[in-house]
């Protein structure tokens, strides 16, 4: 793919837009930048785009940075039905995600995990192993550093494990993983890709391009994923935590067992997994699964998932107030993520749930809701909206701000109980993002506990 002097359109001015600006610069590119904040408001974005040797365009936010375009970039953000995007597909003009461009520069072999839930546990914990195995390893993608950053340095590393979001598959067409994990499905960002069933064909794209020398992973508990084997030119394995495979790892007492191709069956401690959770044995089991398909052995394997403590705000314990356990799971922005944070509890738990609604369906929560939570406490814009379809499931208090959920959970606590804020929701309405929601959860209870 020649980049020199071709026009390439970026919109967006985060992490992702000014790697991929730096990338396109770095391969004699002419760019247009443009963003959603006006030019004036850029910021050191904008003294960083600046200092690049090329042609280049600061623009706002309009179809008049089309004109001339051979490529449009957006950042994973920009939603499909932006009137940029629409515009550019009118024109023919074509869209690479930057997950796609980079990708074309990659000579590394991929492993690339996506998924509603689990991707950035996964994603770490492969990067984990492999390090224990002795492999050279990037990590990131939607994660830490941006693909294309790796793409624009020496490639020096055995592997690159990728976390994909939907939103990078959304245009990726020549994206090839040599190994492709699709952990699982559940409603998410409906609002960014118009129906459950545009999301799972999104999410299944990260196979569209293996070949029967790849290896495809699957979750063999959710039935529509596990019949995608049917249909997948890549070798397939299967992850199932409730019962054997024919192929694969599956979950049996107190032990992980792999179904290796010859037919031997290898043998993993449940107790070397120290994370909460049935779904935490689940991404295990595709982890391992990745890296026994890159050489990595179990003693390595077990060494790395014994050491291994999860990531931050992802059923995070925060801290013990008189008695009352706090747990910080403010990455848990959709209902999926949710449901599984009430499973990892045996405890009464006290659910602060709210933020900026992704046309979630909470009602599916109920079952759990009723069986193990003692209290909800409802904030944020989407408050209403859910008292509304769960309200009279058990004890419902509403409140405006984080800050104020967090004091009725106290108030409403005993000592034994859990206070878990898994929002099931994004955080826009009031935080710039979910670690700066969990940052302040967490910072609430390290006050009261000093």
């Amino acid at each position: 793919m020649d980049l020199k002097e071709k026009k390439v359109a970026v919109l967006g001015i985060g992490k992702t837009g000014i790697a991929t600006a730096r990338f396109l610069a770095g391969r004699g590119a002419r760019i247009a930048v443009t963003d959603a904040k006006p030019v004036s408001a850029w910021g050191e974005a904008r003294i960083v785009l600046e200092s690049l040797p090329t042609d280049l365009t600061l623009a706002p936010y309009g179809p008049e940075i089309l004109t001339g375009a051979d490529w449009v970039v957006p950042s994973p953000g920009v939603y499909p039905a932006d009137p940029i995007l629409g515009e550019a597909v009118r024109r023919g003009i074509p869209i690479l995600s930057e997950l796609e461009l980079a990708s074309r520069f990659i000579t590394t072999p991929i492993i690339a995990i996506t998924g509603t839930n689990g991707k950035t546990t996964v994603t770490s914990l492969i990067g984990e192993i492999l390090r224990a195995a002795g492999k050279k390893v990037f990590v990131g993608g939607n994660i830490g550093s941006p693909l294309i950053g790796y793409a624009d340095g020496p490639q020096e590393m055995d592997w690159a494990v990728v976390e994909v979001s939907s939103f990078q598959l959304q245009w990726a067409r020549a994206f090839h993983p040599r190994i492709a994990v699709l952990l699982n499905v559940t409603t998410d960002h409906i609002d960014y890709h118009g129906n459950f069933a545009a999301y799972r064909e999104v999410k299944e794209r990260i196979f569209a391009r293996q070949n029967a020398g790849d290896l495809a992973i699957l979750n063999g508990d959710e039935e529509a994923t596990t019949l995608l084997r049917v249909r997948l030119a890549a070798r397939t394995e299967i992850f199932r935590s409730s019962g054997p495979v024919d192929r694969g790892m599956f979950l049996a007492g107190e032990k992980l067992f792999h179904l290796l191709p010859a037919g031997e069956k290898e043998e993993y401690p449940l107790a070397m997994i120290h994370l909460p959770g049935r779904h935490n044995s689940e991404n295990v089991m595709a982890a391992i699964l990745a890296a026994r398909a890159c050489g990595c052995e179990p003693p390595a394997i077990i060494r790395a998932v014994e050491g291994f403590r999860g990531i931050a705000h992802r059923i995070e314990y925060a801290g013990e107030i008189n008695g009352i356990l706090f747990y910080d799971d403010s990455k848990g922005t959709n209902v999926g993520a949710v449901m599984r944070a009430l499973e990892s509890f045996s405890r009464p738990v006290i659910l602060l749930l709210g933020g900026r609604d992704k046309e979630g369906d909470f009602q599916i929560l109920a079952p759990l809701i009723r069986r193990g939570v003692k209290e909800m406490v409802l904030f944020g814009e989407a408050a209403e909206k859910i008292n509304g379809l769960l309200g009279g499931v058990v004890r419902t208090t509403l409140a405006a701000t984080l800050q104020e959920a967090m004091e009725k959970a106290y108030r409403s606590a005993a000592p034994g109980d859990a206070v878990l804020l898994s929002p099931g929701c994004a955080s826009f309405d009031e935080f710039k993002d979910y670690k700066e929601r969990g940052n302040r959860f967490q910072e609430w209870v390290g006050q009261r506990t000093q």
